[in-house]
């Protein structure tokens, strides 16, 4: 079973839990920007938690599926129609041999997921199949989907809650994504980083009180903050250290870079600040021109705050898989 790219979009990439253990080797993290939105898409088509979705950025690809297929689409709100039907987000739709996918803009947030059931077949590199656009590493030898490229799918069972047939069907309940998606975009938990202290004054109050807009230059790497420029008591001469997703640096610019999935493992700007872990997938969303707020935390709350979080999306999880295996075929 396989998907023919027709249109590639504006940029999407093969992406699951990321190459976590290897940044002794110089190989950073990749994978889904906003993992609980990854790992609902897989839940929603009956997958392992594990397998790679194809991540779509602010404006999704033209598809052609060449085998019947089940597949999920979630994250931030998109345009998904075949021919003039619309299908709904955050649910499980059935697609026929033959039927041409084709996703439009995002609407709400900047990053959406396509699961597919059987998941993308592609060779893991590193225990991944996540593409490292950065490193070029991974599917596809690491780079975005492209025009005539065939994704495979995996084998699975066929899936109970869908007749096969020759119409596009959608299940008539679907997960809720209010609460997956940051729409009053609230200020974003900011622990202090170890060159916080060499911030001035006024940077060290800004950075807490001040908004910035995410960069039209951000990607994948980073996020690029506009705003004030922040400034150090006196210039600081840096080794190059440890840096992980969420990484507040400070170039010499004076606008902070906030570093995301495809960060690499070191680096020689002022680290002034980490961003809670469970922030990262609030940042993932935020898109060209939208305004970032942080407010300080410490490692107590980001880490109560990571629990409670991961709590909920299990449950959720569980109670999906659950109703899934109990839904009547759609006619």
């Amino acid at each position: 079973m396989s998907i023919e790219v027709i249109k590639p979009g504006l940029l999407s990439s093969l992406q699951d839990a990321g190459r976590r253990g290897f940044a002794s080797l110089g190989v950073g993290r990749a994978g889904a920007m906003d993992q609980p939105a990854w790992r609902l898409a897989n839940a929603l088509v009956g997958n392992a938690d594990g397998e790679a979705a194809l991540e779509i950025t602010l404006a999704g690809p033209l598809l052609r599926f060449l085998q019947d297929a089940v597949i999920a689409v979630t994250g931030g709100i998109i345009e998904a129609r075949v021919e003039d039907q619309p299908l709904p987000p955050w649910t499980s739709c059935f697609l026929p041999a033959g039927a041409v996918l084709r996703l439009g803009g995002v609407h709400h947030g900047c990053r959406s997921y396509l699961a597919v059931r059987g998941g993308f077949d592609c060779a893991p590199v590193l225990g991944s199949r996540s593409a490292d656009l950065h490193a070029r590493i991974g599917p596809l030898d690491g780079r975005a989907i492209q025009a005539g490229d065939v994704l495979t799918i995996g084998e699975r069972a066929a899936v109970p809650w869908f007749h096969s047939g020759k119409q596009v069907r959608a299940l008539r309940w679907g997960l809720d994504p209010q609460p997956w998606l940051d729409y009053a975009q609230a200020p974003l938990a900011l622990m202090r980083g170890h060159h916080y202290a060499a911030l001035d004054d006024a940077s060290q109050q800004a950075l807490f009180s001040r908004p910035f807009l995410i960069s039209k230059d951000s990607n994948r790497t980073g996020s690029r903050l506009d705003g004030a420029p922040l400034g150090l008591r006196q210039p600081l001469e840096l080794l190059s250290e440890a840096t992980l997703p969420g990484t507040l640096q400070l170039p010499p610019s004076g606008q902070p870079i906030l570093l995301q999935a495809d960060a690499p493992v070191t680096g020689g700007y002022p680290r002034i600040g980490q961003l809670a872990a469970v922030d990262l997938p609030r940042l993932a969303q935020r898109r060209p021109g939208d305004a970032v707020y942080f407010r300080e935390t410490g490692m107590d709350e980001a880490c109560q705050r990571q629990r409670e979080r991961e709590e909920s999306l299990r449950s959720l999880l569980q109670r999906t898989e659950q109703r899934l295996l109990s839904t009547s075929p759609a006619a």
